[in-house]
C-alpha cells in the first residue's frame, strides 16, 4: 500500500490549509495516509551561525525522513504576506541543509487556500516555481479561493472547484500508483 504524507505549511491549530489537505487525502483510494503537524517539528530559527554551533536539529532530520519514506506528498500552503508561513519556511530551510533535493522527486500535489478570492495564489506560484529546484515533482496543483464560502462540513461545496480538485487528485493518484 502506498504511503502518502499530508500536511499544511502552517502551525495554526485551526489551519484551513490542513483541512483542505486532509480532505484531499480522503479522495484517494488504496493508500495509507500519514498526517503531519508542523507543530511537532519545531526547530530553532534557521541561520548559518545556529547550524555551525548546534548542527542540524533532530526534528528537521525526523521531518525529512518521513518525507523521504513516502510515496506521495499532499501539501497545502498557508500564505502569509504573499509568501510561505514562517514555520514552513524554517523547516524547509533546515531540510534543505540536509539535502538540497529535499522533496526527493516524490510525486506532490501542492495546494493553497485562503479566506480571500485569490486562494493563496502568490504562495502557490512561489512553490511551483521553486520546488522543482529542490527535487519537487509537482504532479498537480490546486487553489481554493474564499475558503469559508467554498468549504463546509469538511468538504468543498462548490461543484466546479470540487470537480477541478478531483481531476488534480486523479493525476496525482495515477502518478503515485505507477
Amino acid at each position: 500500500m502506498k504511503n502518502i504524507v499530508v500536511f499544511a505549511g502552517s502551525n495554526s491549530k485551526n489551519s484551513i490549509n490542513k483541512e483542505l489537505a486532509i480532505y484531499t487525502s480522503s479522495l484517494l483510494e488504496n493508500v495509507e495516509v500519514v498526517i503531519l503537524d508542523l507543530n511537532d517539528f519545531i526547530v530553532p530559527l534557521f541561520g548559518v551561525d545556529e547550524e555551525s554551533v548546534n548542527g542540524i536539529p533532530k526534528r528537521a532530520s525526523d521531518f525529512l525522513k518521513i518525507i523521504h519514506n513516502s510515496d506521495g506528498i499532499i501539501l497545502s500552503l498557508a500564505e502569509h504576506n504573499g509568501n510561505f508561513a514562517a514555520v514552513f519556511k524554517n523547516i524547509y530551510d533546515w531540510s534543505s541543509r540536509i539535502t538540497q533535493k529535499l522533496w526527493n522527486n516524490i510525486p506532490m500535489i501542492v495546494m493553497a487556500t485562503s479566506p480571500g478570492s485569490r486562494g493563496g495564489a502568490n504562495v502557490l506560484a512561489i512553490a511551483k516555481s521553486g520546488f522543482p529546484y529542490m527535487g519537487g515533482n509537482i504532479i498537480a496543483d490546486f487553489s481554493l479561493p474564499n475558503f469559508y464560502d467554498n468549504f463546509k462540513e469538511g468538504k468543498i461545496i462548490n461543484l466546479n472547484l470540487c470537480t477541478s480538485l478531483k481531476a488534480q487528485v486523479i493525476q496525482f493518484e495515477n502518478s503515485v500508483h505507477q
